[in-house]
């Protein structure tokens, strides 16, 4: 089951389960780090929606440090890679996007009309 799959109801619409902050958790905590959270931006704001590290990697820490960031991003379901060549390609899922988008947002029951 993806992260998209476990983590789409509103906080607002009924309390999460165990499961499911488990894997909000995760994804927010790869997003609590300032250059993850860069570097995430810089993948997902990308012409074409995907970046080559060499695109993204000027974000103040040394290309190991980037590569570690990069890493726990995918770690937490939130970028995917491919390899071309000697370059890797990361790739922000739209699902992943759209999902974290609707944790956030009241639901329409508890919308103020």
């Amino acid at each position: 089951m993806s992260n998209a799959e476990v983590c789409c109801s509103p906080v607002t619409e009924r309390p999460m389960s165990a499961e499911e902050a488990e894997t909000a958790a995760r994804m927010f905590k790869a997003l609590g780090d300032p250059v993850r959270l860069r570097l995430f931006s810089a993948v997902a704001s990308h012409e074409g929606g995907e970046a080559c590290v060499c695109d993204i990697s000027d974000v103040g820490v040394s290309q190991p440090t980037v590569s570690h960031h990069l890493k726990k991003l995918k770690e937490a379901g939130l970028l995917t890679s491919e390899r071309r060549g000697t370059w890797v390609y990361y790739r922000v899922e739209p699902a992943v996007l759209a999902a974290m988008g609707r944790l956030l947002v009241e639901s329409s029951a508890g919308a103020l009309t």
